[in-house]
């Protein structure tokens, strides 16, 4: 029992908006500074809209440098994006993501709206090889 604060709850302080202590940030904070939490646990919460929103906040002195983007990792989240702008129709791939769920293909595949060539890139040109 040595240590154990008798009067504590096991709730977090709460902040509300804009009225976090200096040294305290939420994860997106963090992340423009270029750190990232680093294993430690949250010390706060803040909320903001009347408390139906709240993010935990972290301190800053114990945040460690985020870690550079590895190539396996980008290409993985280039996959994932091409998922998403690439139309199974056509296999044209957009420079945005495509409604996919609702429609299932790119606009000029589902109604024949035609699409700005200098939103999309050509599909990969296809060989006709015997080997």
């Amino acid at each position: 029992m040595l240590g154990t604060d008798l009067y504590d709850d096991g709730t977090f302080p709460e902040f509300t908006w804009k009225q976090a202590p200096t040294g305290l940030a939420t994860r997106r904070q963090l992340r423009a500074m270029g750190l990232r939490p680093g294993g430690h646990e949250p010390v706060g919460r803040i909320t903001c809209r009347g408390g139906t929103r709240w993010a935990w906040l972290y301190r800053v002195d114990l945040a460690v440098p985020k870690l550079p983007m590895s190539y396996a990792k980008e290409a993985a989240l280039d996959r994932a994006m091409e998922a998403r702008q690439r139309c199974p129709v056509c296999s044209r791939r957009y420079h945005q993501c495509l409604p996919l769920r609702t429609l299932g293909a790119c606009l000029e595949c589902y109604d024949g709206t035609p699409a700005d060539p200098d939103s999309y890139t050509a599909p990969p040109a296809e060989h006709h090889l015997a080997a």
